[in-house]
C-alpha cells in the first residue's frame, strides 16, 4: 500500500512554476529520496505533502488523506523536519521538548525523544547555545515526538559532524524498520544512497530520473581509474578511456570489475603497475554528473 501518492502535482509561486507535473509513490515503511539541486522544487513538494501549501493541480495523498482537507488527521500521523525551524532561544532543550509535547497526542516521553536524537547530555542547555548540528538534532527529536507513520526530512543532517550524521542515519533506518515511511531530501548524495530504497531526481520542477536506488545505479556505467604508466597512451589500453585528468585515466564501463581484471592482466603481461587503481560501481554522484551533462535529462531512468 502506498503511504504517499503524488499524481501530476503542479504548484506555482507568483507566476513561477516551482513544480510542474510531478508524480511518484512511496510505499509504507520505505525510505524515499527526493533529490535535486537548489530550486529544483523539492521543498515545495514536501510543503504540499505536509499541507502547508495547496496544490494548483494534480492529486496528493498522504496515508490516503488529502493534506489540506484532512489536515488535522494528517498532522496527527506525520512528522516533519524542515530546513529551518523556529525555537525560543532562551528555553533549554528539555523545556523545548516539553513545550512541543503539549501539542502532540500521546507523545514520546521527553527522555526517549532526547536519547533518540542524541541530546540527553544537552537537556539543560539553552537552545541559543547549541551548535547548528545540535539544533538539527533537536528538530529531529520534535519531528518524531508523535511516533509518526510518515516522516518528512528536509536536509536533516546539515551542519552535523560525521558522528552525529551516522547516528541520525541509524535513527532513520530504525524508524523505517518499525514501519515509518520516510521521505528524505538531502544534498549529501552518500546519505541518500545509504538510506533510500527508491529515489527521484528533480530539476526545474520536473522529475528527470527515478526508480529503485540499487536498480537505477546498477544500470549505469561504473568507474575504473588509475595512473597511466609512463610511456602508455590511453589509446593503447584494452579498455576505452572516457577522460584523462592529469595522469589519471578514467574509464566508464558497464562492468567495472571485469574491466579492472582486463587491465590488470594487460599490465601484468607487460610488467607494468597500475598505481592508484580505483574500481567502483556507479554512484548517485555519477548520476547527477550525467544529468548535468545532459545525458537522459528528458527521460526517466525507470527501474526494471
Amino acid at each position: 500500500m502506498a503511504a504517499i501518492e503524488v499524481d501530476g502535482l503542479v504548484k506555482s509561486h507568483k507566476g513561477f512554476e516551482a513544480v510542474g507535473g510531478v508524480s511518484f509513490t512511496v510505499g509504507e515503511g520505505e525510505v524515499f529520496a527526493l533529490l535535486g539541486r537548489n530550486g529544483a522544487g523539492k521543498t515545495t513538494t514536501v510543503e504540499v505533502l505536509a499541507g502547508f501549501q495547496r496544490a494548483d493541480a494534480g492529486t496528493v495523498r498522504v496515508l490516503g488523506l488529502d493534506p489540506v482537507k484532512d489536515r488535522a488527521q494528517v498532522r496527527g500521523r506525520t512528522g516533519i523536519m524542515l530546513q529551518e525551524a523556529g525555537f525560543f532561544p532562551d528555553l533549554t532543550v528539555a523545556q523545548t521538548v516539553d513545550a512541543w509535547r503539549d501539542f502532540v497526542s500521546a507523545p514520546r516521553p521527553r527522555g526517549e525523544a532526547l536519547e533518540l536524537a542524541g541530546l540527553t547530555a544537552k537537556a539543560g542547555t539553552k537552545v541559543r547555545q547549541l551548535s547548528g548540528g545540535e539544533k538539527r538534532r533537536l528538530d529531529l527529536a520534535l519531528a518524531v515526538l508523535n511516533r509518526p507513520d510518515v516522516l518528512f526530512l528536509d536536509e536533516p543532517t546539515t551542519g552535523m559532524d560525521p558522528e552525529a550524521r551516522q547516528r541520525t542515519w541509524e535513527v532513520v533506518r530504525d524508524l523505517a524498520r518499525r514501519g515509518t515511511t520516510v521521505l528524505l531530501t538531502t544534498h549529501y548524495l552518500e546519505e541518500a544512497q545509504r538510506l533510500a530504497s527508491d529515489m527521484a531526481v528533480m530539476d526545474s520542477g520536473r522529475i528527470v530520473a527515478s526508480g529503485g536506488m540499487a536498480e537505477t545505479l546498477a544500470a549505469r556505467a561504473g568507474r575504473v581509474a588509475f595512473e597511466l604508466p609512463d610511456g602508455v597512451s590511453p589509446g593503447g589500453l584494452p579498455v576505452p578511456v572516457a577522460s584523462v585528468e592529469g595522469r589519471t585515466a578514467v574509464c566508464r564501463v558497464a562492468d567495472p570489475d571485469l574491466a579492472a581484471q582486463a587491465l590488470l592482466g594487460w599490465a601484468g603481461e607487460r610488467g607494468l603497475r597500475l598505481r592508484g587503481l580505483e574500481v567502483r560501481t556507479a554512484t548517485l554522484e555519477d548520476l547527477f554528473l550525467d544529468l548535468a551533462a545532459g545525458e537522459g535529462a528528458l527521460a526517466k531512468a525507470e527501474a526494471p
